[in-house]
């Protein structure tokens, strides 16, 4: 029992990073959200990507959903801050082509394996 009361206090003495509740975290990772919504258009204009303003915005929103399931403020204030990097970086052009192509690489089919299938594709 004695741990416990001291893991208690220890999280309740933890300073916050940016928000004090949950409801100010959350408002944070809205209007980075938003901010992002608004520069697809331009995202896509500048680096000249294959994809659509759609794709793009779909992307955005699955990116944002993988990290739902997160409630410690801490770690949402610490996805705010490296998401707000991010946007900076891509909006001041600090990023390349294949810096921002990169968010589409997981969603590509795998590799071929049997013989036929790199014969299909040209691969050696």
């Amino acid at each position: 029992m004695a741990g416990r009361e001291a893991v208690k206090r220890a999280v309740q003495q933890v300073r916050p990073i940016l928000s004090v509740d949950r409801e100010e975290a959350r408002k944070r990772a809205l209007n980075l959200y938003k901010a992002w919504y608004r520069q697809i258009p331009y995202v896509v204009m500048e680096y000249d990507i294959p994809m659509s303003v759609e794709q793009c915005r779909s992307k955005l929103r699955d990116e944002f959903v993988k990290h739902r399931q997160v409630t410690d403020i801490r770690v949402i204030d610490m996805l705010v801050i490296k998401g707000q990097m991010e946007l900076k970086e891509t909006v001041e052009i600090w990023k390349q082509k294949g810096h921002i192509m990169r968010y589409w690489k997981e969603s590509q089919d795998p590799k071929p394996t049997d013989f036929l299938s790199k014969f299909i594709q040209g691969v050696n």
